[in-house]
């Protein structure tokens, strides 16, 4: 049922994001097998999400990666430094190397430190010439950079200075045995520098995660509506690091969305589908999750995207992600509630930014993504009036907005729980912040 969230599309199907009944619950679904069960805050819809994948971490195939492949991928292990980093105390500074508890003048011994090197020990009142990353001779604990020293006669003097002076001690950056890296991580470029500081070649990672995307609704099937959402939700859950394939459609018949469902459920980590979420005679999504597995919830606080379902399938070791149809909400739902299963991150950075129009709401009790352009400083509400694409005046409409496939072309969203008056701070999620 792409393309449908608040009314009735043609085909007799409704969606329930304009109930307004307000019910919220941070519980169980609670829901009556019909759709009209207690709503799930969005921070507790996704931090549930977030437990579902440590709860499911231990399902998941492991390989393992070379550093040169860490970005993006998830630890299947824990990573505990393996010795003390680092393994020596090193110089930070080209000068000269000496026991600072001594007092000038030193003896100059006739040798060089080098980062190569391995360096025997310096005797009492002894210093030696070495060089930035060369490892300390035993006997020293400072450096004199060779700016400040004066060599006469063999014999060094300098400025003042204290023990651990332009050194990097051994183990000052990382203790042996310490945890860096927590299982179920997702790591980062830059954390191959650490990674291989450590001395590790390669770690073991969850393997990518297969996400199937089915679009449900006969308007799809038939090629009569544009499915708008799998392009998008293949790009959203790659860009989190796992592997989507589109696996097509399927018409609103029971039978068919439960056997299509379960048939990819049994090939793939993730299911990921696309309308048929809400309380319409044709929305059929959730019911074959009831049947096929355990619904964790259905429907979230949010608008738009509110009736996005939440399922396992345990007997298929899958997990069910059931999106609303209309883009632009389901964009919302999915980078909001689904990104936790994959990235293990809830966090949503932000900007700063001043509202350049009344922005109110129609229904309390609901957290409204609200997209914004940014210029400078200022957040302008795309889909206001005063905006280049005129959806509403001062309430907020998360129905047609859901819809307007030019909201795409804002720079992030504010979320509120409140109307927003002109001039008001607000924070802005950026989208790329949720789309990696």
């Amino acid at each position: 049922m792409n393309g449908t969230d608040d009314e009735p599309d043609g085909d007799g199907r409704v969606d329930d994001e304009g109930d307004g009944d307000g019910r919220v619950d941070d519980g169980g679904d609670g829901d009556d097998g019909h759709g009209h069960g207690e709503i799930t805050p969005l921070r507790a819809a996704a931090e549930r999400v977030r437990d579902l994948r440590e709860e499911w971490l231990d399902r998941w195939d492991v390989e393992s990666v070379s550093l040169d492949r860490v970005s993006g991928r998830t630890l299947a292990e824990p990573v505990d430094a393996p010795d003390d980093v680092p393994a020596r105390s090193h110089a930070t500074m080209d000068g000269y190397a000496f026991d600072a508890t001594e007092g000038y003048p030193y003896e100059l011994v006739d040798r060089e430190v080098f980062p190569e090197s391995d360096p025997s020990a310096l005797g009492d009142g002894e210093a030696v010439r070495i060089f930035t990353g060369a490892p300390l001779p035993a006997g020293a604990d400072a450096v004199l950079k060779q700016e400040q020293a004066t060599v006469e006669d063999g014999r060094l003097d300098g400025s003042p200075t204290e023990p651990g002076t332009y050194v990097y001690e051994r183990g000052s950056n990382v203790a042996a045995g310490e945890r860096l890296f927590a299982a179920g991580e997702r790591l980062g470029a830059k954390d191959a520098v650490l990674l291989g500081d450590l001395g590790i070649d390669e770690v073991p990672v969850v393997e990518r995660l297969s996400v199937g995307l089915l679009a449900t609704g006969t308007e799809i099937h038939e090629g009569r509506h544009t499915d708008l959402d799998s392009p998008m939700l293949a790009g959203l859950v790659r860009g989190w690091g796992a592997e989507a394939t589109y696996e097509g459609t399927v018409p609103d018949e029971y039978e068919r969305v439960r056997d299509r469902i379960a048939g990819l459920a049994a090939g793939h980590d993730v299911v990921m589908t696309t309308g048929g979420t809400s309380v319409g005679d044709k929305d059929y999504v959730v019911r074959a999750l009831r049947e096929l597995g355990t619904v964790r919830f259905h429907r979230v606080a949010l608008r738009p995207g509110k009736p996005i379902a939440v399922a396992t399938l345990d007997d298929r070791d899958a997990v069910v992600f059931a999106i609303p149809g209309k883009p632009v909400g389901a964009h919302a739902v999915t980078s909001l509630v689904a990104r936790p299963f994959f990235t293990g991150n809830t966090a949503l950075p932000t900007v700063d930014a001043a509202v350049t129009s009344d922005v109110g709401i129609s229904v309390p009790g609901f957290t409204y993504a609200v997209p914004v352009t940014l210029d400078g400083g200022e957040a302008t509400p795309l889909g206001h009036v005063d905006s280049p694409l005129a959806v509403y005046d001062e309430t907020f409409d998360p129905s047609v907005l859901s819809s307007s496939t030019r909201a795409t072309r804002a720079d992030g969203f504010v979320l509120t729980e409140s109307a927003l008056s002109a001039g008001e701070a607000v924070d802005v999620v950026p989208y790329p912040v949720v789309e990696r």
